[in-house]
């Protein structure tokens, strides 16, 4: 999910819309910054994506 152009649901293609970029910036921006992001199950369904940041000193 966090490769460039990778589209987790099948249904999305070119035609309907997204290039599968946005979540391999957000991953690239959050190491930039030493922090992670993952995705969980969410207990309300579907996902949850979670990023995490150092704490400031």
């Amino acid at each position: 999910m966090f490769d460039p152009f990778v589209r987790g649901d099948k249904s999305r293609t070119r035609e309907t819309g997204g290039h599968g970029l946005g979540l391999a910036i957000v991953k690239q921006i959050l190491e930039r910054h030493q922090g992670s992001v993952h995705i969980e199950d969410s207990p309300l369904g579907g996902a949850r994506f979670v990023m995490r940041w150092p704490a400031q000193r």
